[in-house]
């Protein structure tokens, strides 16, 4: 059974991708796409927003607001573990 259904499944997905190797392209269809020029806006689309990102970054008008006030905890800690004090047996 679990063979069929696998078999199954695997047919079904595979369809598309028989429809899909058509060679004859209907430009007019509203789901034929220029891949090349989809593909080169999203370059220029991609560069742009990291330029504006480095840009905005470096501008400084974006500032973590570090507060230096002195911490709760102690100067010097206490460490949790001191020498002899874990055993390994």
């Amino acid at each position: 059974m679990k063979r069929v259904t696998r078999a199954l499944l695997l047919t079904l997905a595979g369809l598309p991708a028989l429809e899909a190797n058509d060679l004859v392209a209907d430009k007019d269809s509203p789901f034929y796409y220029d891949w090349e020029s989809l593909q080169l806006g999203g370059m220029i689309v991609g560069g742009l927003l990291c330029i504006a990102g480095i840009l905005i970054a470096l501008s400084g008008k974006c500032k973590c607001k570090y507060n230096k006030k002195h911490s709760p905890l102690p100067e010097r800690a206490t460490p949790l573990i001191t020498p002899g004090s874990a055993s390994t047996c």
